[in-house]
């Protein structure tokens, strides 16, 4: 992706979108958007329960409590599973490899559709979450060094799952962003961004916080510095 390429994608998503569990703003305000294995260093989660939580699929949210940070949520993997996994997956990487690239990552959309269409999904739509909307150009001006994008759903393995491999998080400068303008439209030519191993100081990008159910906004939580 040039500089030209990467200026055309943040126009066309000027808002990125992360969906945390009902609740979670408080902590990401304070100690950052952290991929899983950075919240677990922060909880001090050591152990078989650390490696269970790394490398292995997680059919509910995993709830973890610190004497000093109170609680958080690890979300669930429901929209994956290892057989769909192992029916994808290139390179000879196996379904607990793939879990702990997940794991390594913050992940954001790059679209509201996207968005809606996860929090409408059977297995969230009778829940809250706590969406942060996030300023894209900030963010990746903060963090390019850090930041992978990838062209497919990484976390979703359900009907007809893309292929997936060790190639699939690319650096900025590496992503085909012109083969995926000629094939998509606007807002679909990446599909996640994630940052490794989080965003720290979230809070500095961040447009608002909203309280939503389905495609409803029950409660405005926040109003950052970019909103």
């Amino acid at each position: 992706m040039t500089d030209d390429e990467l200026g055309q994608l943040l126009r066309d998503c000027p808002t990125l979108y992360h969906m945390a569990a009902r609740g979670s703003w408080p902590l990401i305000q304070s100690h950052g958007l952290l991929g899983t294995r950075a919240l677990l260093d922060l909880f001090e989660v050591q152990g078989p329960e650390r490696e269970a939580i790394l490398s292995h699929r997680r059919p509910d949210g995993v709830r973890l409590t610190h004497p000093r940070y109170g609680e958080a949520t690890v979300r669930d993997q429901k929209p994956m599973s290892d057989r769909g996994l192992e029916s994808c997956l290139q390179d000879g990487m196996q379904p607990a490899e793939w879990y702990r690239l997940l794991n390594e990552r913050a992940f954001l959309s790059l679209s509201r559709k996207r968005l809606l269409r996860l929090l409408q999904a059977r297995p969230y739509r009778e829940d809250e979450h706590d969406v942060i909307e996030v300023a894209s150009a900030p963010l990746v001006e903060a963090y390019r060094d850090r930041i992978t994008l990838a062209p497919i759903n990484t976390g979703f393995t359900a009907r007809y799952p893309a292929p997936r491999g060790s190639g699939t998080f690319l650096p900025i400068a590496d992503y085909p962003y012109a083969h995926w303008r000629a094939k998509r439209a606007k807002g679909e030519r990446v599909v996640e961004l994630a940052v490794s191993p989080g965003v720290p100081d979230i809070r500095r990008f961040v447009r608002r916080v909203v309280r939503m159910q389905g495609a409803e906004e029950r409660a405005l939580l926040w109003t950052g510095p970019e909103g």
